[in-house]
């Protein structure tokens, strides 16, 4: 999937692209570092601060629309039943944030599992109702904590596959 949606943005340059595929819901840091690491050749510091920036800038964006844009979806027939599908999902992930608050919500962003991530972290935060100046700081460095080991992941294997 990363190198479809790459191959319709190469011509803006490894940075750009990998600045992009980094943004998308469900690939984020965790798909672009391996991918810069290993596909593009990028330095591990350089694929990790690139995906870093460009996965916290949705952050703030997501919990600020999730709430009014769920509530504005849940009115309309055809995707009400999707939306309280996925609020019913986000809301079972959430237990473990709702027992530990702020750390909870590091955790859950920091450890690189499959629907784990910002966006999840993001959506989870808003329909917690958290409040932005706890949550986005806890998302961030989550974000960083799961970028490092990524980065240490990809490194690692880009130098076994060298050897």
């Amino acid at each position: 999937m990363i190198e479809s949606v790459f191959s319709s943005i190469k011509n803006l340059g490894d940075a750009w692209s990998l600045f992009i595929v980094s943004i998308i819901p469900f690939i984020e840091l965790r798909g672009a570092i391996p991918f810069g690491i290993l596909k593009l050749g990028m330095p591990w510091y350089e694929a990790f601060l690139i995906s870093f920036i460009s996965n916290c800038i949705p952050v703030p964006i997501v919990i600020l629309l999730t709430r009014p844009l769920f509530n504005f979806l849940k009115k309309t027939k055809r995707l009400a039943p999707l939306v309280q599908k996925i609020e019913a999902k986000m809301m079972k992930k959430s237990e473990k944030v709702t027992k530990y608050k702020i750390i909870g919500l590091f955790l859950f962003v920091a450890i690189p599992l499959p629907g784990t991530g910002a966006y999840s972290g993001s959506v989870i935060a808003a329909l917690l109702d958290m409040r932005l100046k706890k949550s986005i700081p806890s998302i961030v460095a989550g974000i960083f904590v799961a970028g490092l080991i990524i980065s240490l992941v990809s490194a690692f294997g880009s130098a076994a596959l060298s050897m």
